[in-house]
């Protein structure tokens, strides 16, 4: 099976445009990470003016993605990518998008963690949402961790996190729903609750995205609408059919 190689090309310079395009996604990608985390301690914490900065802060994501599309298009137009250089650029495009998207759900939760931080803080000062921001957090982490070794595994790991990730939002949905059947006073807060577990949600579906971009890139393999138990049965048939071809003959 063919697999992503960036180390040989004969243009010099075309790995050099590679490699740029690739630390500035990884670039992009440590700065969403960031906003991330701080959007959520801003709302555990209370912390009104940390939750406005996160989202006044989002039009630097804006800006990385479109120099970063820009660059990748200059490089289609002028390099003439083939095989899997050419699926790494279309990996990278899809990527930006998706980091722009959790850069915009990061942004919606620093705008309620400023709103929330003026009203009382529940008992539990938002454990559940603690808990989940740090799954969905460490689903983005790896996620780019995955991106940067093209590691299969790992994206597949974090691919997996995104059944948690659902399993819990909707566990907090409901949960959100029957305090304000009990007490109308919380239905305000419990709604911004609901709006911000959604917002996590949908970040764990970019952070699985991503992780589908990277075995595009290794084996060229569209996995979108493929259950992940037949891809890693697909993957380990494949490695073995490769290995068997490589085996001497006797």
């Amino acid at each position: 099976m063919e697999t992503a190689d960036l180390s040989h090309h004969i243009s010099r310079r075309f790995n050099e445009d590679l490699e740029r395009v690739r630390s500035k996604v990884l670039g992009m990608g440590g700065f969403v990470e960031q906003q991330l985390r701080k959007a959520i301690t801003a709302l555990v914490e209370g912390d009104s003016s940390l939750g406005e900065a996160v989202a006044l802060d989002d039009h630097q994501v804006n800006n990385m993605e479109i120099a970063i599309d820009e660059e990748c298009s200059r490089i289609l137009a002028t390099r003439a990518p083939a095989a899997g250089d050419l699926r790494l650029i279309v990996a990278i495009i899809k990527t930006i998008t998706d980091l722009e998207r959790i850069g915009d759900e990061g942004e919606k939760i620093g705008y309620i963690a400023s709103r929330l931080a003026t009203m009382e803080r529940p008992a539990d000062k938002y454990r559940e949402i603690k808990h989940l921001g740090r799954v969905v957090s460490e689903m983005v982490h790896d996620a780019l961790d995955a991106f940067a070794r093209l590691d299969v595994d790992s994206a597949l790991r974090v691919a997996r996190q995104d059944r948690v990730v659902d399993e819990e939002y909707e566990a907090i949905q409901r949960q959100s729903i029957t305090f304000m059947m009990e007490d109308p006073r919380t239905i305000r807060r419990a709604l911004d609750v609901m709006w911000v577990v959604r917002a996590l949600e949908r970040i764990g579906d970019h952070a699985k995205n991503i992780s589908e971009y990277v075995i595009y890139m290794v084996h060229g393999k569209d996995i979108r609408h493929t259950s992940l138990d037949d891809v890693e049965r697909e993957l380990r048939e494949g490695q073995r059919a490769a290995g068997a071809a490589a085996a001497p003959s006797a």
